[in-house]
């Protein structure tokens, strides 16, 4: 949630969610090994797929815990009804441990990659 607040600080305009509801994850035992960009699936790289949006933007994942990470879209999805974004397996593992669903709020932070000191905390956890 610190994230939030500070990007909203940092650029002076508000932060509003692209969407909100239930995030889950997806793996390549699952799944294609290839991305609807092109790129291999990693299940250890902070990715996500959602419906809409530009491949390669960033965008902020707020879990309803409190956890965020910052994930790059890279693939189509989810093609689940009642689901707005599949994250790879590390981007959730982040946001929780123990659950195969999470309650999300996202928000795009645009083409450029996030803030060093973002990327540096979310490599910690």
């Amino acid at each position: 949630m610190f994230e939030v607040m500070a990007l909203v600080l940092l650029t002076q305009q508000p932060l509003q969610p692209v969407v909100e509801g239930w995030a889950s994850y997806y793996t390549t035992r699952e799944n294609s090994p290839i991305t609807a960009s092109g790129e291999p699936m990693i299940d250890s790289a902070f990715t996500c797929a959602m419906r809409k949006g530009n491949f390669g933007d960033y965008f902020l994942v707020v879990a309803d815990n409190g956890r965020s990470v910052v994930c790059r879209l890279n693939d189509r999805g989810p093609h689940v009804k009642g689901r707005v974004v599949d994250l790879s397996r590390a981007a959730m593992r982040a946001l929780s441990s123990h659950r195969d669903l999470v309650r999300v709020k996202v928000y795009r932070l645009g083409s450029s990659p996030p803030p060093v000191w973002l990327a540096a905390r979310q490599s910690r956890e």
